[in-house]
């Protein structure tokens, strides 16, 4: 089957249109599909979920995993790549995956009898059991041709689109399950579960975008052409764009947030952007589009409802300064099986070497980026503010949460209100958290401060790679 033409190396704007994950589900059913009688050719059918051991799932959940930084994502190189760095790729992802998904499917059956037995929880357990046994027959031998690299990329394809809405099904089982689980116990599931989630879905998208970008290459052609080098953007490697600016994700989500604001309120807001607006860093668009959204829509409809939509919404980008002593990390390789000295996917503090003879990555404080976000609307009730990290469910209706078959929103991939319901300015109670999640995972960080009668600042920390030489 001809490759779809590359889409995950081209600029992220606002939307979620251009992510990876509309690109998947952009794709026509029958490409999706993953075609049996093709991957008999070389690799044995994948069985089905009911057939996966019970011990080897506990065997994978109890493996140690290691944590997941942007140094990973990048230690094969810059697109398009040749044969063996392509198939370093697949190996290293086969190397991950299965662990992490054994490990959710264990958490998941952890929770009360009577949550898993919902129909919505239950399909997601079901999903997660689906993918670790299409994948296990791949984990028992390493792909060591091009033919094998392109069925698994198929397969994973696949799967990277079956997960797709998984957060809003499971906020409608939990929503129908809150009479046998504390808001609590959720907060602390979902909290432990959407980080995994995170981790889980950047590694399989990674390989995936280097493999569209890598494309055509051939066992007799393992080194792409420079023709073909041209065509990928140069900033981008995989789903990292390594020149992000910050100022324009926030000019970009401005207008997006603004014309919902407008829509539903029949206001704009302004907004001004002081500091360092030419400040760029290495990381992923989509994470930051995401965050920045989250935050301008609490700050405008904020503003709005307080009736002081004529105070501008104020930005300010600093990076941190350079310090004495950078250097750059020795280039070298790491299992990946190695154990993590401490931590596991959720402390993702620890650092891994970036392996690749092309990119050297120097450590420097400088590709920490904070932008604070301060607004004027009122600031937030004190009954209010100790709630604000808790995953909200219950503020709305079964009728109203998105998902189930529906779909339209994906919180955790997609800008909150793409889909049908692009109109509500307000979350879903899982905004503030999930953002939190993000800024997190690579060892950033979000602090609200709060002066009730007068406004909000948010700090939102992200944490880079490190300037990029090549």
């Amino acid at each position: 089957m001809a490759p779809r033409p590359v889409r995950f190396t081209r600029p992220i704007s606002a939307t979620c249109k251009r992510s990876c994950i509309a690109w998947f589900a952009a794709r026509p059913t029958r490409d999706r599909a993953y075609s049996n009688s093709t991957a008999s050719q070389s690799w044995s059918n994948p069985p089905s979920w009911t057939n996966v051991a019970e011990d080897e799932i506990a065997k994978l959940a109890a493996i140690r995993r290691r944590p997941l930084t942007l140094g990973d994502l990048l230690k094969h190189g810059r697109p398009p790549l040749s044969k063996d760095a392509l198939l370093d790729s697949a190996n290293f992802t086969l190397s991950l995956l299965p662990a992490r998904l054994a490990y959710r499917i264990q958490c998941l059956r952890n929770l009360p009898f009577i949550v898993v037995s919902n129909p919505h929880v239950s399909r997601i357990y079901n999903n997660y059991l689906h993918s670790l046994s299409t994948l296990l027959p791949y984990q028992q031998r390493r792909i060591t041709t091009l033919e094998e690299e392109k069925q698994f990329a198929e397969v994973l394809a696949d799967l990277v689109q079956t997960h797709t809405n998984t957060i809003p099904v499971l906020a409608r089982g939990f929503l129908e399950c809150r009479k046998y689980i504390s808001p609590a116990e959720v907060t602390r599931f979902l909290d432990s579960h959407l980080r995994a989630r995170i981790g889980t879905r950047l590694i399989a998208e990674q390989h995936l975008a280097l493999h569209f970008a890598s494309q055509p290459i051939s066992d007799e052609d393992p080194n792409p052409s420079p023709d073909q080098r041209e065509a990928v953007p140069p900033n981008y490697i995989g789903v990292i764009d390594t020149a992000l600016c910050p100022a324009r994700i926030i000019r970009s989500c401005e207008h997006f947030v603004g014309e919902i604001c407008e829509l539903k309120y029949g206001v704009r807001p302004r907004l001004v952007i002081g500091g360092e607006p030419d400040a760029s860093f290495a990381y992923v668009p989509v994470h930051v589009e995401y965050i920045i959204t989250e935050l301008l829509k609490n700050a405008f409809r904020a503003v709005v409802e307080s009736g002081n939509e004529r105070e501008p919404i104020e930005v300010t980008i600093a990076a941190a300064p350079d310090v004495p002593g950078n250097h750059v990390q020795e280039v070298s390789d790491r299992p990946a099986d190695a154990k993590s000295p401490k931590g596991t996917e959720d402390n993702n503090n620890g650092e891994v070497p970036v392996a690749n003879e092309n990119i050297r990555l120097t450590s420097s404080s400088s590709q920490s980026i904070t932008i604070r976000i301060r607004d004027r609307g009122g600031g937030i009730p004190p009954d209010v503010l100790p709630h604000i990290w808790s995953y909200s469910f219950t503020t709305y209706s079964e009728n109203d949460l998105p998902g189930g078959d529906n779909g339209n929103i994906d919180a955790l991939n997609t800008i909150s209100g793409s889909g049908g319901n692009s109109s509500t300015i307000a979350g879903l109670g899982y905004g503030l958290p999930l953002s939190r999640a993000y800024a997190e995972y690579f060892g950033g960080s979000i602090a609200v401060q709060s002066l009730w009668g007068w406004g909000t600042d948010v700090y939102l920390t992200l944490q880079g790679v490190g300037k990029i030489d090549e």
